[in-house]
């Protein structure tokens, strides 16, 4: 379980201050008390996404768009914890809901962008 702090939440909400999306989705996870597998859930269902389990549900999420976010630039600004590029692109370039991108994000930043982006550099 990945909880964020009331003040990761306001420094996200300074950092993504432009992006009404975004806003809605860290309202929602400062209403989940900063858990970020509840507020993804929630969030799916209101983009009619159906979560089908209650546990890892953003990890798996996350993992399909592993190869967008793991390219060069993107990762890198998520080492840094400079977000609100890699929201953009993920909610613009891709066809995942913008409400998600948000949560998508923050997961791969607080579990570790190098741990994250790990099963693409291994050999088969």
């Amino acid at each position: 379980m990945i909880i964020l702090s009331a003040q990761e939440i306001a420094h996200y909400r300074s950092e993504l201050s432009d992006d009404e999306m975004a806003l809605r989705a860290l309202d929602m996870i400062e209403d989940c008390e900063g858990d970020l597998e509840d507020a993804a859930i929630a969030l799916g269902l209101q983009v009619g996404q159906e979560p089908d389990r209650s546990d890892q549900w953003l990890d798996g999420i996350a993992k399909r768009w592993r190869v967008f976010l793991c390219q060069t630039g993107i990762k890198e600004q998520l080492q840094s914890n400079t977000v609100a590029n890699a929201v953009a692109l993920l909610s613009q370039e891709t066809s995942l809901p913008s409400l998600l991108a948000t949560p998508v994000v923050l997961y791969v930043v607080k579990t570790g962008v190098e741990e994250f982006c790990r099963p693409l550099q291994e050999k088969i």
